[in-house]
């Protein structure tokens, strides 16, 4: 993140806020045979998570029902696994996310690049506890029988949540870059280890002045050097890793730009990114991705979803503000 920027999200919570009333209009939103979507669109996406957490209570008490159940049973396609989405509390959707990743008989490794590469440590303990919750299964567990080679051992690194947080020291930070040049160069498999082992550990200003220091030693940004050097999954973890430390919305923007161009429309994708960073940076993320692509997020959206499914989309991306 650029140096003192504040970033902001789209999604905040509604003021005048209450519970039982928008409980009351979801319940016949959902009654009868043709179900209200514009009214579903238009409580859920204007409300903050914890607000939508009290509207799930406040259901439950007056129809003796699970909202989310509901919005299951009567809901359908990609429509319905945004509504849903945005029902979960922020660990528990990682938690459904990672899971889905990795049950059945492929694995979703760029789901667990994205959300393990891109969550601080706090996240990362969070979704470990839901995760448990949910499935009554062990992350770490999971993951370590799920994937393999050094690919695994960095996954497993960072599900550990123990990044240093805080504080930069630039008299180790030239040694870092060292370390990390002679690994883009050697590629042995002791190299590989003090790679991840940087990359996962360290502190994000740390990491910033490693990458600088390393810029200046071999010339070359840290994300080209990993692409010249390494390939496959490992390669694609290592450099989110990089990306997040850089500047995470831009992470981001360049995750929903390739997965709306490169391929086809990843509505998975798309889900989660809008889903998990709505609250957080979604606005910083659109205006990276306005700078960096030339179109509007927002645009790209309206061109490749429909109907409903669209509208709830664009509701979570606050509009055109702004151009962005």
């Amino acid at each position: 993140m650029f140096c003192g920027e504040y970033v902001q999200g789209t999604i905040f919570p509604a003021p005048n806020f209450n519970p039982v009333m928008d409980a009351q209009m979801l319940g016949g939103a959902l009654q009868g045979f043709d179900c209200n979507k514009d009214m579903l669109i238009d409580i859920l996406t204007k409300r903050s998570n914890a607000q939508r957490q009290m509207i799930a209570g406040a259901y439950q008490s007056m129809y003796g029902r699970d909202l989310i159940a509901d919005l299951k049973e009567q809901l359908s396609s990609h429509f319905k696994e945004v509504m849903v989405g945005l029902m979960y509390p922020p660990p528990s959707y990682d938690a459904h996310e990672l899971w889905h990743a990795m049950k059945g008989a492929g694995t979703d490794e760029n789901c667990l690049i994205e959300i393990l590469a891109s969550r601080t440590n706090g996240e990362i303990f969070q979704i470990r506890e839901a995760y448990c919750l949910q499935y009554s299964n062990n992350l770490q567990e999971d993951i370590y029988s799920e994937t393999s080679g050094h690919f695994r051992d960095t996954l497993m690194n960072l599900v550990q949540g123990t990044r240093e947080e805080g504080y930069a020291d630039p008299a180790t930070a030239a040694q870092d870059a060292m370390v990390l040049w002679e690994a883009c160069q050697q590629k042995t498999g002791e190299h590989k280890t003090m790679l991840q082992m940087i990359l996962c550990n360290k502190s994000y200003p740390q990491l910033w002045l490693v990458f600088q220091e390393f810029q200046s030693i071999s010339g070359q940004d840290m994300v080209d050097a990993i692409n010249d050097c390494y390939e496959g999954y490992f390669q694609e973890l290592l450099v989110a890793i990089v990306r997040c430390v850089q500047d995470k919305a831009s992470y981001f923007a360049y995750k929903l730009y390739r997965a709306i161009h490169d391929f086809g429309f990843h509505n998975k994708t798309v889900i989660r990114i809008l889903i998990a960073r709505s609250e957080i940076d979604l606005m910083t993320i659109r205006k990276r991705y306005k700078e960096r692509f030339g179109k509007s997020l927002f645009h790209d959206i309206k061109n490749f979803a429909s109907g409903h499914y669209e509208k709830a989309l664009l509701a979570i991306c606050a509009g055109d503000v702004e151009g962005y």
